[in-house]
C-alpha cells in the first residue's frame, strides 16, 4: 500500500482531535493495517492510557481502510467509559463487554489476536494495596492467556514494562533487553515489577504448551491526550501545573534522567510489535533521548507557559553523584521493527497540553 486516502466530511472521525495523530500512524504503517482485515480481536484495558490509543487506532484505521474488523473491548464499567470516551465507546466495530480481568466470562466466538493492555500501575496502589495490584497483573494475564488458547488466538500482545530490569545500574545509559537486572523480590515496592516479570513467564509457558505466539512490549514512559495529569506520573503532572498556571513542583533534586515517547508512536510501535515482532523476544517500546527532571520541568514551562516559576523541593545535587537513570536502548525495535520515533518531546508536550484544554 503505497497511499491512503482520507475521505472528507463532517463526520464523528473528521472531528477528532486526534485526526493528524491517527492519520500520520495510518499512512505511515503501510500494509500492517491489511493483517488485521476481517479479524476480530480482544482488548483487555481498553479503557486506559494504552487502551484508548490501540482503540483510536483501530477505530481510525478500520474506518478509513474499510477493513471490516471487529474489537471487543473488557472493561470494568462500560458505562463510565462511554462517558469518557463516546466516540469509540459508540464505534460500530467496538463491543464492551464488563469484567474483572482476573474472572471475566469469555465472549462467544473466535478472535484473531489478543491484545493485554489491563494492569494496575498507580504508586498509590502499590504502596496502599499491593496484593491486589499483584493478582490484577498475574491472575489478570493467566486469564487472558487462558481465554487466547479457548479462542483459538493466533498471538497475544503483553503489555509488559521497564520495570522487569530493576535499578538501571549507575553508569549504564540506556537499558537494552539483553540486560539481566532484576528488582529485588523481597521488597514490597517491587510488586509491579515483579508482576509483570511473572506476567511474561506466563507468556512462555502458555507458548511452550499450546503454541500461542506471544510477543513481550517492554514499555517505559510516555506522553501524550488521555495521560492522567493527577497520578504518578512527572510530566503529566507538570503539564497540569503549567496548565493552572502554578508552579512546577519537583520533589527530589530534578537530577533523575527520564525519556518519553508520544502516544501515537507507542500504539503503532504496539501494533508492530503484535503484528510483525518474533514471539518471546521482548522489545524495547519508549524513547532512547533523555534528560533530567529539571530539564523536563523547564521544557513544560517553555512549551505550555513561558516564564513559569520551578520549585526544587529535594535541595541542590550532590556533586559527583551520578544520576539515577530510567532510559531504554530500543535498538531493537529500529533495527528489527524499523520503528522510529516521529515527535519531539516538545510537540509531544504541546500536543498534550492542547488535548486536555480542550477536556
Amino acid at each position: 500500500m503505497n497511499s491512503v486516502l482520507f475521505p472528507a466530511g463532517a463526520n464523528a472521525a473528521n472531528l477528532n482531535p486526534l485526526r493528524s495523530d491517527l492519520e500520520g500512524m495510518v499512512a505511515s504503517a503501510g500494509d500492517l493495517w491489511e493483517e488485521l482485515r476481517n479479524k476480530r480481536i480482544f482488548v483487555t484495558g481498553g479503557t486506559g492510557f494504552f487502551g484508548c490509543w490501540i482503540l483510536e487506532s483501530f477505530c481510525f484505521a478500520n474506518r478509513y481502510l474499510r477493513l471490516n474488523s471487529e474489537a471487543v473491548v473488557l472493561t470494568r464499567d462500560p458505562e463510565a467509559f462511554g462517558k469518557k470516551a463516546p466516540h469509540l465507546a459508540g464505534d460500530p466495530s467496538v463491543s464492551l463487554v464488563a469484567g474483572d480481568v482476573r474472572d471475566f466470562s469469555f465472549p462467544a466466538g473466535e478472535f484473531e489476536y489478543v491484545i493485554h493492555a489491563a494492569t494496575e500501575a498507580r504508586a498509590k496502589q502499590a504502596s496502599e494495596a499491593p496484593l491486589e495490584m499483584l493478582s490484577t497483573i498475574v491472575q489478570g494475564t493467566e486469564r487472558a492467556l487462558k481465554f487466547s488458547v479457548a479462542c483459538g488466538a493466533t498471538r497475544f500482545l503483553l503489555t509488559s514494562s521497564g520495570a522487569v530490569y530493576g535499578s538501571q545500574p549507575p553508569g549504564m545509559s540506556h537499558v537494552s533487553e539483553d540486560f539481566s537486572g532484576a528488582p529485588d523480590s523481597l521488597l514490597p515496592s517491587s510488586v509491579y515489577a515483579e508482576g509483570k516479570r511473572t506476567a511474561e513467564l506466563l507468556c512462555a509457558l502458555y507458548q511452550r504448551a499450546h503454541g500461542l505466539e506471544c510477543k513481550i512490549a517492554r514499555c517505559w514512559a510516555f506522553c501524550g491526550p488521555y495521560l492522567p495529569l493527577n497520578e504518578h506520573f512527572a510530566i503529566g503532572n507538570f503539564i497540569r501545573d503549567a496548565l493552572n498556571g502554578t508552579a512546577i513542583q519537583i520533589n527530589g533534586d530534578g537530577t533523575p534522567r527520564r525519556s518519553y515517547l508520544y502516544a501515537s508512536d507507542l500504539a503503532l510501535w504496539l501494533w508492530t510489535i503484535l503484528l510483525r515482532a518474533p514471539s518471546m523476544l521482548p522489545i524495547n517500546v519508549g524513547s532512547a533521548r533523555d534528560l533530567s527532571i529539571l530539564e523536563l520541568a523547564e521544557t513544560v514551562a517553555a512549551v505550555v507557559k513561558p516564564g513559569l516559576e520551578i520549585r526544587v523541593a529535594g535541595g541542590k545535587a550532590v556533586p559527583g553523584a551520578l544520576a539515577s537513570r530510567y532510559v531504554p536502548a530500543v535498538d531493537r525495535a529500529w533495527d528489527l521493527l524499523k520503528l522510529r520515533e516521529t515527535v519531539s518531546l516538545e510537540e509531544s508536550i504541546r500536543r498534550t497540553a492542547r488535548w486536555h484544554s480542550r477536556a
